[in-house]
Formats: C-alpha cells, sequence, structure tokens
C-alpha cells in the first residue's frame, strides 16, 4: 500500500470512528449501567447519560485510526488473490491485530469512561485523577486483556462478514458496492457479531468498574463471567444485549460507511494530486 493509502486508512478510520462514538455514546451509557454490578438504576438510569463523553472524544479518533491503520496494512502484507479462500483468513488476521494495537488507546478511554457513566455526578478529569493516584498507569489498563479478548471474537465475525457481504453484493450488482451499501452491510455484521459476543462484553464491564483490588478487578474474564452467571444466570451475561445490539448495528452503519466513503475520497484527492 502506498503513502497515500496508509493516510487515507488513518484519516478515514478516525473521522468514521469519532463520528460514530459521539452520535451513540446515549445508547454505550444505557448498555453500560444495565451491566453495572449495583444495577441500572443505582448507576444513574436515563441521568446524565453524556457523562463520560469528554474520554470518548479525546479517545475515538486515534484509537479508530490505529485500527484501521493496522487492519489495511496487514491486509496488504497479506495480499492474495480476489478469489482466493483465503481471504476470509486474511480479514480474520488483519482485524485481530487492529484489535491489539487500538486497545493500547481504547482501553483507558474506556477505563475512565465507564467509571464516569456509572458515576455521572463526578468530572471525567476527577476519575482520571483518581485512577492514577490509586492505581497507577496500569489502573488506566486494567481489563485490557479482557477487552481484547471481547474485540477480537468480535472482529473475527464482524469484519470477514462485512467483507463477505459487499462481496456478494457486488458480485450481484456486477459492480463495486456504492458506500450506503458497505454501511448496510456494516450495520448486519455488527449487529450479529454484538449479539453474540455480548458475554465478553458484560466480563469486560464488571472488570473494569471493579473496586481495586477485589476478586473481579483482578481476576479473568471466565471467572468474571462465572460470578454473573452463578448471580445473575444466562439473563445476567446477557444484560444490555439490545441496546448493545442496536448502537453497533447503527455504529456499523454509520462507522463502516464513513470509513469507505473518507477512504474513497482521500484517495481520489491523492491521485488528482500532483
Amino acid at each position: 500500500m502506498d503513502a497515500p493509502g496508509f493516510t487515507a486508512s488513518l484519516v478515514a478510520g478516525g473521522v468514521a470512528g469519532a463520528s460514530v462514538d459521539l452520535i451513540l455514546f446515549p445508547l454505550d451509557t444505557i448498555k453500560t449501567r444495565l451491566q453495572s454490578p449495583q444495577g441500572f438504576n443505582k448507576a444513574g438510569g436515563f441521568r446524565g447519560i453524556y457523562a463520560g463523553v469528554p474520554s470518548t472524544a479525546i479517545g475515538s479518533f486515534p484509537n479508530a485510526a490505529m485500527f484501521f491503520l493496522t487492519y489495511e496494512y496487514v491486509k496488504y502484507l497479506l495480499h492474495t488473490d480476489s478469489a482466493s479462500h483465503f481471504r476470509p483468513v486474511k480479514h480474520m488476521l488483519a482485524a485481530s491485530a487492529g484489535e491489539v494495537v487500538a486497545c493500547l488507546i481504547r482501553v483507558p478511554s474506556e477505563v475512565v469512561k465507564q467509571r464516569a457513566q456509572v458515576s455521572a455526578s463526578s468530572k471525567t478529569l476527577q476519575i482520571f485523577s483518581t485512577i492514577l493516584n490509586e492505581e497507577g498507569i496500569q489502573g488506566l489498563y486494567r481489563g485490557y486483556k479482557s477487552t481484547v479478548l471481547r474485540e477480537i471474537p468480535f472482529s473475527l465475525v464482524q469484519f470477514p462478514l462485512w467483507e463477505s457481504l459487499k462481496a456478494l453484493w457486488s458480485w450481484r450488482r456486477g459492480h463495486m458496492v456504492d458506500s450506503w451499501q458497505s454501511a448496510v452491510c456494516g450495520a448486519f455484521a455488527g449487529g450479529f457479531a454484538a449479539a453474540v459476543t455480548t458475554p465478553l462484553d458484560v466480563a469486560k464491564t464488571r472488570i473494569m468498574l471493579a473496586k481495586a483490588g477485589s476478586s473481579t478487578a483482578v481476576g479473568s474474564v471466565l471467572s468474571a463471567m462465572h460470578a454473573v452467571w452463578r448471580s445473575q444466570g444466562l439473563a445476567g451475561l446477557f444484560a444490555g444485549v439490545f441496546p448493545r445490539m442496536a448502537a453497533i448495528s447503527m455504529g456499523g452503519f454509520i462507522f463502516l460507511g464513513a470509513y469507505d466513503q473518507t477512504r474513497s475520497l482521500l484517495l481520489e484527492v491523492g491521485r488528482k494530486s500532483p
């Protein structure tokens, strides 16, 4: 991939990520409060649904930019014939690598955001300072492993499905899909991936919100899921599944559609530039 291609992926990913995270922030807050161990109402209910938005505003652009830069670069390194059966594996590997890199930025932003979402009276900067003072840098990365373990399975489902739906639509129509068609494929892929990975999302939320030093805070994803299963059963493991599916379906439509559109425009501008 040439330099304009890398730049286009970086900027397009950042624009798409910032757009979807800010537009759908209220749904994310509702999902987090549904998954909170203190319960929806005690976590804030429908009050202050924009609590934690500064953390998202700061982290979303670089997070999404790094994901798509890594995703496109790994696809470039693993270049295969368009008809090859290896293509879905290539997309899975590229998406997994993108998630590992992006989570280095996403997790600190997510930790601060989620604590603000369940403590609407606390300011984002105050929460950030408290984490640093009480837990140090490692406190900002609490839940890194659980986030990666959530995002990789999510991407293993979403991105190959998105690419396959686009390829099928292109084949049926006889030409490359438009940006809105890519967005529709992204909505279906995102909603399905969101549903099947909700238990991992619940475990990640519990780990990030747990008190420092508690068994949940230092435990594994499996132990967090087991604790939820024992206390709340299957309903607890799928807490927040509908707002999560709604947010990620709409997010997939905006995110992947905006990414394709922005990247195409930037590449077109790059071709026209001397």
